[in-house]
């Protein structure tokens, strides 16, 4: 099963969202996809609670309505005092969004597809909108710029985020004495097998999730402002294409930081695509050398001048961290999910901690877009990290959420918090590691 894509950009999202009190959107139906088609509709959007339907247009219009109430193919008027007509237009960004409420709500919507009088989409199964302003008010050249055609029509399920939970489900402390804490704790750490000066954690997950954008987050913490050195941005396809091995430049006053960070091809669903499970396997097991070029239809052959015959355990990985997009959760293919899972039992045949990072959570909940330090209140980011940590397998205290250096300029405290908290529980896990390969006599002084 493939992902269906909103057609909404970051803005017309926001702009939507806006209306719909911060709401999450669900995308249930695509006509692009799923073709313009009442019937169709109905399959795919009865009995889904609150919808809206989004409707765009050549003249730049993204307009629609919505409706708290289920459709139900009743063919009958629908009592919603809630419901309303939304419009804005892509040229005009610094517009507020027309909103217009039913004048009898009696009469909200007729339950014979998205019709909702004054505006009646798919109209009859076409990719055209019906319009007559009655029940609902409005000017057609404001609501639609009386352009009918529609070159997309959406509906999406509206899932309330809720209030922020009464106090966090994970403790956290805000200030810059924690941050300087965590750093402490960072530099102070040390593998307590002798052999090995550095922990080995290998960043794995989809194409655009955000792992060299973690790596990048994290160099610039250690250095003190925003760098970045890993290749990164949007692509169709992976744009890490080699195995990379990144050592993080410690701050001034320190000589060693006690981790490295290794980067993999992303993960794609397709045959021949994306990271391979035999060359994850080898990169586990310390055959694979930084600045190997992967070969998504061939993995890695002995005689390669980049394959590591005798590795040792300062070598191999010591911890795996899947890294899912917060925005995505709920869009992950099985097939994806699928491919995660071959990984995981990889994993665990050689019994290596396993974490999953969680980024992009400002993005995923604009509660926490707004004030950061409300990600371990916020219900929805709550509900995906539940929902990640079922859907790969691993423990809910092994899911930590981050925000990564996107777009900032300079550093701040909250985010490197999170993204310090995030290294020292793979430290934590990275030592469990050494600990299930305890040898006496291999251990530090």
């Amino acid at each position: 099963m493939s992902t269906v894509k909103s057609s909404l950009n970051k803005w017309q999202n926001k702009k939507l969202c806006s209306l719909l009190n911060y709401a999450n959107l669900s995308l249930l139906f695509k006509a692009s996809v799923h073709g313009y088609n009442v019937n169709t509709f109905h399959q795919k959007c009865n009995m889904q609670g609150p919808t809206v339907i989004v409707a765009y247009n050549k003249s730049g219009y993204v307009f629609g309505a919505f409706t708290s109430k289920d459709f139900r193919q009743t063919n009958q008027n629908v009592v919603d005092e809630k419901a309303f007509l939304f419009s804005f237009n892509d040229k005009e960004i610094k517009e507020d969004p027309t909103r217009v409420l039913s004048g009898n709500p009696q009469f909200a919507f007729t339950d014979t597809g998205p019709n909702f009088g004054s505006l009646v989409f798919l109209y009859n199964s076409t990719a055209t909108v019906y319009s007559n302003p009655g029940a609902y008010q409005f000017d057609p050249q404001q609501m639609h710029g009386n352009d009918l055609q529609l070159t997309e029509c959406e509906v999406y399920r509206v899932e309330e985020y809720g209030a922020l939970m009464e106090k966090p489900w994970r403790n956290v402390q805000w200030n810059s004495e924690r941050r300087k804490a965590l750093l402490s704790i960072i530099y102070g750490w040390k593998p307590s097998v002798s052999s090995v000066k550095q922990a080995r954690i290998l960043l794995v997950g989809p194409v655009g999730a955000g792992k060299s954008s973690f790596f990048n987050s994290i160099n610039s913490v250690f250095k003190g402002y925003v760098s970045s050195q890993a290749n990164t941005g949007t692509a169709g396809t992976s744009l890490t294409t080699q195995f990379r091995t990144y050592y993080i430049k410690p701050g001034s006053g320190v000589s060693h930081v006690p981790f490295t960070l290794c980067d993999s091809m992303g993960l794609e669903e397709g045959l021949n695509t994306g990271l391979d499970v035999d060359d994850f396997a080898s990169i586990l097991k310390g055959h694979i050398q930084d600045k190997y070029q992967f070969n998504p239809s061939m993995p890695i052959q002995p005689d390669s001048p980049h394959f590591c015959k005798s590795p040792g355990l300062k070598d191999q990985i010591h911890c795996v961290v899947y890294v899912i997009d917060a925005c995505k959760v709920k869009l992950l293919p099985d097939k994806m999910i699928n491919k995660f899972a071959v990984f995981r039992r990889k994993t665990n045949q050689l019994n290596i901690p396993q974490m999953v990072l969680l980024t992009k959570v400002d993005e995923a909940c604009p509660l926490v877009e707004d004030d950061l330090k409300n990600v371990y209140q916020s219900h929805y980011i709550n509900k995906m990290m539940q929902e990640v940590s079922a859907q790969l397998g691993v423990s809910l205290s092994a899911v930590v959420p981050v925000k990564n250096y996107c777009h900032e300029l300079e550093i701040n405290s909250q985010t490197d918090i999170l993204l310090l908290n995030a290294v020292v529980q793979m430290l934590r896990a990275t030592e469990g590691y050494f600990d299930d390969l305890y040898n006496p006599d291999e251990r530090s002084e």
